[in-house]
C-alpha cells in the first residue's frame, strides 16, 4: 500500500461508498495521539457542501481535483492537548505551551491524515491532500461555523482516479525521489 500511494489530481464522478468512507474515518481515528489526548476532529464534505467548499478561495487544488465526491478536512486542537496534560496522571499542573518541543497536536493530525490516504489506496481510490492559503482559513471557518480553537491541516479530495498515470506536472514526475542514503543517518548526522 505505501508504494502504491500517490497524489491524484483528476477524479471521475463515482461517488465514494457509506462502507468505505466509514473504514476511511474509523482508521483514522486511529492515529497516535500524545497521552491519548485525542485532539483531533474531522469534517466531512458530500454533495451540495461540495459546492460551498469548492466556490471558496484560496484552495491550493488542481481544477480536476473538484469533481472528487468527498472531502475530509483533519483539524488540530491545541487546547485539547494542553487540557489533557494538565490532568494529574500526566504531572503538569499548567497549561504551558512552552514545554511541548514540537506541537503534537499538528503532528498527530498529520499521521492521521496518512491513515486517510492510506486507507485510500486500501479502498482501491484515489485522493489529493492540498492546503488552503493562510488568508482563506478565516473564510473556511465561517462558512462551515469551524471554532477558532480547531485548526485545518489540509483537505483530502478522495474518490475514484481519473488518471492513468500521474499528471505531467506532478511532482512525483519533475523531481526525483531522494535516496535513502541521502536521507538516512546512522549514529551521527554527516
Amino acid at each position: 500500500m505505501v508504494r502504491r500511494r500517490r497524489m491524484v489530481r483528476e477524479f471521475t464522478d463515482e461517488d465514494v461508498s457509506e462502507e468505505s468512507l466509514q473504514r476511511i474515518l474509523r482508521n483514522a481515528r486511529r492515529g497516535p495521539s500524545a497521552g491519548f489526548s485525542q485532539g483531533q476532529e474531522f469534517l466531512v464534505l458530500r454533495g451540495p457542501d461540495l459546492a460551498r467548499f469548492w466556490a471558496l478561495p484560496d484552495l491550493w487544488a488542481a481544477d480536476g481535483v473538484t469533481k472528487a465526491p468527498l472531502v475530509i478536512v483533519p483539524f488540530a486542537n491545541k487546547d485539547t492537548y494542553l487540557n489533557r496534560y494538565a490532568e494529574q496522571d500526566k504531572g503538569w499542573t499548567d497549561r504551558d505551551e512552552a514545554r511541548w518541543p514540537v506541537p503534537f497536536w499538528y503532528i498527530d493530525r498529520g499521521m492521521a491524515a496518512l491513515l486517510i490516504l492510506q486507507t485510500v489506496v486500501d479502498e482501491g481510490l484515489g485522493a489529493l491532500y492540498f492546503g488552503i492559503a493562510p488568508e482563506g482559513v478565516g473564510k473556511f471557518r465561517r462558512e462551515f461555523g469551524i471554532p477558532d480553537s480547531f485548526d485545518p491541516i489540509g483537505p483530502i479530495a478522495i474518490g475514484h482516479s481519473a488518471e492513468d498515470k500521474p499528471a505531467s506536472y506532478s511532482s512525483a514526475i519533475t523531481r526525483r525521489r531522494r535516496s535513502v542514503e541521502e536521507v538516512v543517518h546512522y549514529g551521527q548526522w554527516g
